[in-house]
């Protein structure tokens, strides 16, 4: 019986050493936890745990109760918070070359924009993502944008005209709203659906993924399948937390992310499609005239040539040796 006693007395110590040991990281996003990204980012906690055998884990907080990207991104970069599903919005706030991803109608599929972001444009963003302290484990897939409104149907770049359209904050997305006459307006994700409800904005522009899981097609009459800028969700770590971990943890937590990576883009595509259903049955659906759109919008490609003539030329050129349809712009 001492011996038992003794023996319990010694787990104990060793299971208080593990507990005291674990590492967690705060991970938050703005989504609801209905949207894929939350279980992506479910699947990064579950991977990390696994790796690390329970050394390291990862707690995950939806529905901006961190913060909106914005003010997750100003945390990472404080040290305040560990990680973070970010926007490429919030991403260009601190480099103004990651919007330039978003021009309008560069991206004619989900793997030609895969294919840019894993080569050179991905690892220049990386980069430069470091020199501002976050550290990109990851480009993940925010689908290619919708417009939704209450007005009309949108198929002419005519019909936007004076329509208040709800953007994230995105100076790219400003540029493409503006140029096509609509009053763009800032309004964080998170309080979106209000906004819609409330006629703060008449519509707004995002993947059917987000649509859905926002549940904005219950306010929202017309669905537009404009298909006019793809985005990419970069997955960050601050870079004060990334420098306390050990060269352990790091190994852990970068596999991991490759893994949840691989995971949130095979589930992107299908996760658009299958809410594209269900918000077509809520809201009236019709198609753009993408080329009138696409003569539209070239005045957006001149104004960022203006700014970043070589990386806007490199963005077009790799996005065209990936693509099945060339950009014209």
């Amino acid at each position: 019986m001492k011996f038992n006693h003794l023996a319990l007395s010694a787990l104990s110590l060793v299971v208080s050493a593990v507990a005291v040991d674990a590492r967690e990281i705060r991970l938050g996003h703005a989504s609801t936890e209905a949207n894929p990204r939350h279980d992506a980012a479910l699947f990064l906690a579950d991977k990390v745990e696994e790796l690390s055998g329970g050394e390291l884990t990862v707690s995950v907080a939806s529905n901006a109760q961190l913060g909106d990207d914005a003010e997750m991104m100003t945390a990472l970069r404080l040290g305040t918070l560990d990680m973070s599903i970010s926007s490429q919005g919030a991403m260009a706030s601190i480099i103004e070359q990651a919007t330039v991803v978003g021009l309008p109608f560069l991206f004619d599929s989900a793997d030609a924009a895969w294919a840019v972001m894993d080569g050179e444009v991905g690892d220049m963003l990386t980069e430069r993502a470091e020199e501002k302290g976050v550290i990109v484990l990851g480009y993940w897939d925010n689908g290619i944008r919708l417009i939704t409104n209450n007005a009309r149907a949108i198929v002419e770049p005519a019909d936007l005209q004076g329509l208040k359209i709800r953007i994230p904050s995105d100076p790219m997305a400003n540029d493409i709203f503006s140029t096509l006459g609509a009053n763009p307006v800032p309004i964080p994700f998170a309080e979106t659906y209000v906004a819609l409800q409330q006629g703060v904005a008449d519509g707004q522009e995002n993947p059917a993924v987000n649509i859905e899981s926002q549940k904005f097609q219950e306010v929202q009459d017309y669905i537009s399948l404009s298909y006019h800028k793809w985005e990419f969700l970069p997955l960050l770590a601050s870079k004060m937390t990334w420098a306390q971990l050990t060269e352990e943890e790091k190994g852990w937590l970068s596999e991991a992310a490759a893994a949840a990576t691989e995971y949130q883009r095979n589930n992107a595509n299908e996760a658009n499609e299958r809410s594209l259903e269900i918000i077509s049955e809520a809201a009236e659906v019709n198609e753009i005239d993408t080329e009138a759109f696409r003569e539209a919008t070239a005045p957006v490609y001149d104004k960022w040539r203006e700014k970043y003539g070589d990386f806007v030329d490199a963005l077009i050129s790799q996005s065209q040796a990936h693509s099945s349809e060339a950009v014209s712009q």
